[in-house]
């Protein structure tokens, strides 16, 4: 078989990182009849890390064009990630003075939850966004949204159009681009010679510590290090001035990047992150090593909790038909056999099942149809919130699971 390159530098990917086997695409939630007709396709899912650059990946056997032109992941669900979208755009307001005179873009700005606080505080703004579907929702509450894929290509066409931003955003989008080099290029050409560009990121250090590897899935693409993500800024003309490490998606950093030459200083904060990953060794492929022994222990870990419960007569169901409970649930090899059902609050998802593990998705509302014994958190990084909004399990003595790094059962 031929060694795959890095998609970012073409060096030879020698080093895996975590082969998850086969799984189905994360966010394409079928119906019974697609069930029926065998609609439900699993494709490898296979980490490497690359030695030259650091930047860890996973094969792309699916095109972006096929995961996003039509999403089922609408972001104002969550309503402490849209709590969190409202703190950025009051910080950002602040920090760069942004007022009628600026322009904010948004890069994979999905159904405007972002964009809607900015103009809010009269700022004027742009989303770009792949996803027809979603992009109609953002026009819907009045958030001027283009529908496409975001690259050197579409940031020239938006150029010439006179269009430049002050502030452009891009949150959790780094890791879903195949081609990450041309993606960042897009924003040296969009931004104002001042401009700032924000990138958001789950760390992968915090991937690796906390073994969350449930977060890896087709469509995230790229894993990010500080130490990969500044050489690709740096072959784009763009520098890294300032981060900040946020609790979100399970450890985020927030890159503040301008032109190379932009008058941003550098902090000391910047620095203390690329200490944090030295001391980690996550510019040496030494940092990388063992992940795949320690997922095991955590699929172990599961399974055994499933058995008992079982053993004892116990109802299992889970909460949040998000992406990486649905990496999970496949690699470990669970169905509705174990895990009765699944509650989300997305109507896009209610009356549907959980691709390959073919778990139906419910309303939850109607949890207490079921009185489940256990309710397992798909999205632990919404562990909180989610705890608040089902606390109807304590009258029948129900009790929360997470099971990413490990197992853990606890009371309403």
């Amino acid at each position: 078989m031929q060694t795959p390159a890095c998609r970012f530098c073409g060096a030879p990917l020698k080093h895996d990182f975590v082969d998850l086997g086969s799984t189905p695409l994360a966010n394409s939630y079928v119906t019974a009849e697609e069930i029926a007709r065998g609609f439900d396709k699993s494709f490898p899912l296979h980490a490497r890390v690359c030695d030259a650059c650091f930047l860890v990946q996973v094969d792309a056997p699916v095109s972006s064009e096929a995961i996003f032109s039509d999403y089922a992941y609408f972001s104002s669900y969550s309503d402490s990630w849209v709590a969190h979208a409202q703190r950025y755009a009051d910080a950002m307001i602040e920090r760069f003075g942004l007022g009628p005179q600026s322009l904010v873009i948004e890069v994979a700005s999905n159904d405007g939850y972002l964009l809607q606080h900015f103009i809010a505080r009269g700022v004027p703004v742009l989303g770009v966004e792949p996803a027809a579907n979603v992009a109609e929702a953002a026009r819907a509450k009045g958030v001027p949204t283009e529908v496409a894929f975001f690259g050197k290509e579409t940031a020239r066409k938006l150029a010439a159009r006179g269009i430049a931003a002050d502030l452009t955003a891009a949150n959790n989008v780094l890791a879903h681009v195949p081609d990450i080099g041309d993606f960042v290029a897009g924003f040296a050409e969009i931004l104002k010679p001042g401009g700032v560009a924000t990138f958001e990121f789950p760390h992968v250090l915090n991937l690796i510590r906390e073994l969350q590897f449930d977060t890896i899935y087709h469509e995230h693409f790229s894993y990010l290090s500080l130490v990969a993500v500044e050489r690709v800024l740096a072959a784009n003309g763009l520098v890294a001035f300032d981060v900040e490490e946020l609790p979100t998606h399970g450890g985020s950093l927030r890159l503040f990047v301008c032109r190379k030459g932009a008058a941003h200083a550098p902090t000391p904060r910047l620095e203390a992150a690329r200490g944090a990953e030295r001391a980690a060794r996550l510019d040496a492929i030494e940092g990388y090593a063992g992940f795949a022994e320690k997922v095991e222990a955590v699929k172990t870990s599961f399974l055994e909790f499933l058995a008992r419960a079982k053993a004892e007569g116990k109802t299992v169901a889970a909460y949040g038909a998000a992406a990486k409970g649905n990496t999970f649930l496949n690699v470990c090899g669970v169905n509705a056999h174990d895990i009765v059902c699944v509650y989300d609050r997305s109507t896009a998802k209610q009356g549907k099942f959980l691709p390959g593990s073919h778990i139906p998705i419910r309303a939850p509302a109607t949890i207490a149809d079921t009185r489940p014994d256990y309710l397992v958190i798909l999205p632990w990084n919404l562990r909180e919130e989610i705890v608040g909004q089902m606390a109807e399990i304590r009258q029948w003595d129900g009790k929360f699971v997470t099971a990413v790094p490990e197992t853990r059962v606890f009371d309403a």
